[in-house]
């Protein structure tokens, strides 16, 4: 299989520091070139890592990006000064080996919680890790990978040539709030970062913020694109709506890979009062033990659509509700007759998609899950023993 290749100007190189009992890689960075402007999104956990805090405050001084620092195994998150002081001397150590600022490192750390660093392992990785930059994206992918069962990339060409490639990690605790995960999209594209940064959250919305596992957000999630500009100016609106395409797929394909996950759900909400409520809405479904026991069992129970649309906040005419799963109208306002053997033998697929109008506008959103299987109570009883 040919290795997915970065936007110009971008390396990345990973390695096995020993952070990992597996032995597995897990430490690796992404290195630009030339200066990128960029646009980020952290957890909103109040015990947010310091990786994600302290690339907040760097993201403040509005400064450029050079290089992403990865470490897997290990979130550093409650871990106080000793965490943050460490997390601080990964980006300086990089910057040194890179002679790059330390504030145009950016890091992210993801793992067990409340562990510190094996700081004698990372900075002695960190020291290697320039020796193989190179231009494949496969590697990197890998890396930063923990309970996945599967690297997550996408990309795209843009009609100037341009292109951008996303690379994402996440399986368990996800239901971001702000974005999800790890997301990173790199892109040798022009792009301003004002305007990149004001379209930004609205993107993560529709995208990461629109993915759930098992209703738990990590205190390490963080969504992050880079532009170096090498491949020139791109038209602004055909970049951004690109650019959520590539992350609309990771989000898709992080839903699919949840941990013990057969299959993956989509939930379509039309007919709501604003895009924020047909988001939630959905988002509620693809939450639900209740549901997602159901799309692992087949079982075409739409009155679990009904209470989780219900307790989402989202504003609701039941008069003029309607659902379906995989197609087959179920509800209209009222039990409506079906054949319960073919509508479950329909959700005997890779993806379960039930569609719910809400009967009180004309905004849409959508959400992606996954069913819930024994395996991942097994997953995650096991998890740190």
């Amino acid at each position: 299989m040919t290795d997915l290749q970065l936007p110009t100007g971008f390396r990345a190189a990973a390695l096995a520091a020993g952070i990992k009992p597996s032995g597995r890689t897990d430490l690796s960075t992404v290195v630009s070139d030339a200066d990128c402007a960029w646009a980020f999104a952290g957890t909103r956990s109040t015990t947010a890592a310091a990786c994600v805090t302290r690339n907040r405050d760097v993201y403040a001084q509005g400064g450029p990006v050079r290089a992403l620092l990865v470490n897997a195994g290990n979130a550093n998150a409650a871990t106080g000064a000793r965490g943050a002081a460490d997390n601080a001397d990964m980006a300086d150590a990089l910057g040194s080996v890179l002679n790059v600022p330390q504030d145009s490192v950016l890091t992210a750390s993801t793992g067990i919680i409340g562990h510190l660093l094996p700081m004698d392992r990372v900075l002695s990785g960190i020291e290697h890790l320039p020796e193989d930059l190179g231009s494949g994206a496969d590697l990197f992918a890998q890396a930063i990978m923990t309970t996945d069962t599967r690297p997550k990339t996408a990309s795209v060409t843009l009609s100037t040539g341009a292109r951008i490639v996303g690379t994402a990690k996440g399986s368990g605790m996800i239901h971001p709030d702000m974005a999800t995960m790890f997301a990173f999209a790199l892109t040798d594209a022009q792009v301003d970062q004002s305007a990149l940064r004001a379209a930004f959250p609205a993107i993560v919305a529709r995208t990461f913020n629109a993915v759930t596992v098992d209703g738990d957000t990590s205190t390490n999630d963080m969504a992050v694109v880079l532009a170096n500009g090498l491949a020139g100016p791109v038209p602004l609106e055909e970049f951004l709506e690109a650019l959520e395409g590539v992350m609309r797929n990771l989000a898709r394909q992080i839903a699919a890979d949840g941990e013990g996950a057969t299959k993956l759900l989509t939930v379509r909400v039309s007919g709501a009062r604003s895009e924020a409520e047909a988001l939630n809405a959905a988002r509620t479904c693809c939450v639900s033990p209740l549901l997602k026991s159901a799309v692992h069992g087949n079982d075409p129970n739409w009155g679990r659509v009904i209470m989780a649309v219900g307790r989402s906040g989202a504003a609701v005419n039941v008069e003029a509700m309607t659902v379906s799963v995989q197609g087959h109208a179920v509800f209209a306002g009222k039990p409506l007759s079906y054949d319960d053997a073919t509508v479950s033998q329909s959700m005997k697929a890779e993806e379960v998609v039930f569609e719910i109008n809400l009967g009180v506008g004309e905004a849409v959103g959508e959400a992606w899950g996954c069913d819930l299987s024994a395996e991942y109570v097994s997953i995650n009883a096991d998890y740190t023993t």
